[in-house]
């Protein structure tokens, strides 16, 4: 059975115990994060001049605009990854092709050589 870790972070001048699975660092992290965003939308003229309720709503849009653009650059990367398997695989196919007729030519050389050998001893 999982245990939950309780973490004290400090978000925008409060302090809260928060608990869950995840460790210590990754909670601070997050709650890192979380302070960022604040300070940064602080920083923006008029932005605390608005209620409490308002500037949680933004924080809340910020941090959903952030994870959204993660998800589509995710989606991108997945795409790109599943083209660049098909252009290997394309490539060792051509790849493979390429020696097969380089045997051939090898061989069919090999037999030139020994027929034209075998017809100058004549």
């Amino acid at each position: 059975m999982d245990s939950k870790n309780y973490t004290e972070v400090l978000i925008d001048g409060k302090i809260y115990t928060l608990g869950g699975k995840e460790e210590e660092g990754y909670i601070q992290r997050l709650a890192s994060y979380i302070n960022e965003m604040i300070l940064t939308l602080k920083r923006q003229e008029g932005f605390s001049k608005q209620s409490a309720e308002y500037q949680n709503v933004m924080i809340e849009l910020n941090m959903a605009d952030d994870y959204f653009k993660v998800r589509e650059q995710i989606a991108i990367l997945e795409q790109q990854k599943t083209d660049m398997e098909k252009e290997t695989y394309s490539l060792k196919h051509e790849l493979v092709a390429t020696q097969m007729k380089f045997e051939a030519v090898k061989n069919e050389l090999a037999e030139l050589k020994s027929f034209g050998n075998t017809h100058n001893k004549e």
